[in-house]
């Protein structure tokens, strides 16, 4: 008789750990500072004064479309999965969730996001979530295990979403906007070469073609953090210089000490190229960039 209550209990236990696993396969953590840039980008392109429905239409829409595209991320890149220390525990390579079930999960997800967004924010928006879902599953995936520029195709995939936040409550793109775009697009540089290169040997076990492992002395990855925080320090003045006659140059300055700050980091990763500096270069990327959007906000006439 005491098998009953136990039943029950497994069951709900299974239930609470698949539930879990779906959720992890969206990748949330990424999704939130995702979903922070879309609400800054259309803070920025409504002068600080964003339409509250439009813009959480467009947080909604585009967090659905985002989790689809790391689900079918994942569904591609199993088997790499299956070969990787960092990856090898998660829901699909570990065997809690089925390829199958995950692809549908995604495929729903994705398919929601897209006409949610088409139905309440325009066909821009809509469009390029498209585009961005795309460029990340069926380009950047699987441009992993041929050449290390996939990081090039990931990181437009990545700065997308600041465009669908303007696009959402003003459909003129300015300088501005691409000034954002291009903030994310350049940050993701440094980012992701402190990443590679902490992970490298990880990635050469799942056969990443990243710059750490195709140049294992590191130099290629080094340069390329150094080009993407010199661009960013250019790009993160732009917002900066406003509609009107005077700039304010309150916001520039705090830019450009941001920018220094990120290519003070990534030339020590570059002249370095140790365990030590990419992980201060990662510190240094994970405090820089909601200090610059920090920015965007609380000095609304810079935008």
């Amino acid at each position: 008789m005491s098998s009953g209550p136990a039943t029950l209990t497994d069951r709900k236990a299974r239930v609470k750990q698949q539930l879990s696993d779906y959720l992890e396969l969206t990748k949330p953590k990424i999704a939130v500072l995702l979903l922070v840039c879309v609400a800054i980008a259309a803070y920025c392109a409504s002068n600080g004064q964003p339409d509250v429905a439009r813009l959480i239409h467009v947080i909604v829409g585009t967090a659905l479309v985002a989790a689809s595209s790391c689900v079918w991320n994942q569904c591609l890149e199993v088997h790499v999965d299956r070969r990787m220390n960092r990856t090898s525990q998660r829901p699909i390579p570990s065997g809690r969730l089925s390829r199958y079930s995950s692809a549908l999960f995604g495929t729903l997800l994705g398919s929601v996001g897209i006409s949610y967004l088409l139905a309440t924010v325009g066909v821009m928006p809509a469009l390029i979530g498209a585009l961005t879902w795309i460029l990340y599953v069926f380009i950047y995936t699987p441009m992993k295990q041929v050449t290390p520029w996939n990081t090039t195709v990931g990181a437009i995939a990545g700065a997308l979403p600041m465009l669908m936040g303007w696009l959402a409550v003003n459909p003129v793109l300015d300088l501005k906007a691409v000034a954002l775009f291009a903030i994310l697009f350049f940050w993701q540089f440094p980012h992701f070469m402190a990443i590679a290169w902490l992970y490298r040997e990880d990635y050469a076990q799942g056969g990443m073609k990243m710059w750490s492992v195709v140049d294992n002395s590191g130099t290629k990855a080094g340069i390329q953090a150094v080009s993407g925080a010199m661009a960013l320090l250019l790009v993160s003045v732009v917002p900066g210089i406003g509609q009107a006659a005077m700039p304010n140059v309150f916001y520039m300055l705090l830019s450009l000490l941001g920018g220094v700050f990120m290519l003070v980091a990534s030339w020590r990763f570059f002249t370095s190229r140790d365990d030590k500096t990419a992980r201060q270069l990662l510190f240094a990327s994970l405090i820089y960039l909601p200090c610059q959007l920090a920015l965007l906000v609380i000095l609304p006439s810079s935008v």
